[in-house]
């Protein structure tokens, strides 16, 4: 299984992660391996213990993910390729076609995640258009 970043779309990312990052005591083992996990959950919309094993253990990304949106990092690294300029287009989805689940009516979860999940498919989707062309 290929990872989900690619190195170009790395080297755009990894510099807008090190200035939005909390830092602590101790250096992140892998960070790329923690990012493309948090990125393939999000994208494909399993449960974190379904993360494949390439992206090394669930709770490491969960942690982060988690700990990242409290502290509003998703936040921010939104923003940053927003303030650069890179914009993305949009889609409508007509809702009458579209069914809820039947739980799908209560109201948000105390500490719900999913404005982070968005944030994260977002943030994959600019980093794609920050990619430079190749001719």
């Amino acid at each position: 299984m290929r990872g989900v970043l690619t190195d170009q779309q790395w080297a755009v990312l990894a510099p807008l992660i090190e200035a939005c990052r909390p830092h602590r005591k101790t250096q992140h083992h892998d960070l790329r391996r923690t990012i493309e996990a948090i990125i393939w959950r999000c994208q494909n919309g399993a449960k974190w213990r379904s993360l494949p094993a390439q992206f090394g253990p669930w709770w490491m990304a969960a942690q982060t993910f988690i700990r990242w949106g409290r502290l509003g990092v998703w936040e921010r690294l939104l923003a940053m390729p927003q303030e650069q300029g890179v914009q993305l287009g949009m889609t409508f989805l007509d809702g009458t076609n579209i069914r809820a689940h039947q739980k799908a009516a209560g109201a948000a979860q105390k500490g719900a995640t999913e404005p982070d999940v968005l944030r994260v498919k977002l943030l994959a989707a600019l980093v794609a258009a920050m990619e430079p062309r190749s001719a």
